[in-house]
């Protein structure tokens, strides 16, 4: 399932600014996307357990299988395996998705920007044309601008801002056009919103 939905109407649902781009600030219209007033929804456990799901996956723009798939297959296997918690588990899952660690990197400004560029074919992984944003990157890929679009008005200007905050587990290249995976991402390190161990709460009541 792919949203079909405007991002402001998620953000609307959700009562949170998911995706971090001021035109995506709730306080220009609280009420949810099938309200005219601004009365607050009341929601029972369950409900908020599921609001508090439904943003973090809207937020990383994810299908419900996907989610659910990272959510109970991959970050529980690995977890037991590697002997660390689930939501440690889920949250290095979700920020080790290709089109995740371009937006971490600050090359993209939003997660949508970010997936367009892998889509668009504009990134190299490891040296190969790579076009797939759900794939999950290592401790040690490379991904880089391609030569002929660096460039372009896209990325000529990237990584300008010199209060860009870049999560260490990534190192930037500018000369290079370059972001390597230097480790696992950090919980805490990035702020997602959304309680993961809510989450996965969720999924354990279902």
């Amino acid at each position: 399932m792919k949203y079909t939905w405007p991002k402001f109407k998620l953000c609307r649902r959700e009562q949170t600014n998911l995706f971090g781009s001021a035109k995506y600030d709730i306080k220009k219209r609280r009420s949810l996307p099938w309200q005219s007033g601004t009365g607050v929804a009341r929601y029972s456990e369950y409900g908020k357990l599921l609001r508090n799901k439904q943003s973090l996956k809207r937020s990383y723009l994810l299908s419900e299988k996907q989610f659910a798939t990272i959510v109970k297959d991959k970050s529980q296997k690995y977890a037991k395996n590697h002997d660390i918690s689930h939501d440690i588990a889920l949250f290095q899952f979700l920020e080790s998705r290709l089109d995740v660690t371009i937006l971490r990197s600050g090359l993209a400004n939003s997660i949508m920007q970010a997936r367009q560029m892998v889509n668009h074919g504009h990134l190299l992984l490891n040296g190969v044309k790579h076009n797939i944003p759900s794939t999950f990157v290592k401790v040690g890929d490379v991904i880089t601008v391609r030569e002929k679009l660096q460039a372009s008005p896209l990325y000529a200007q990237a990584w300008s801002d010199k209060n860009i905050s870049v999560p260490s587990w990534l190192k930037i290249d500018k000369s290079k056009f370059s972001i390597e995976v230097l480790a696992k991402p950090t919980l805490g390190e990035v702020h997602v919103g959304p309680d993961l161990l809510k989450v996965i709460e969720f999924y354990a009541r279902a």
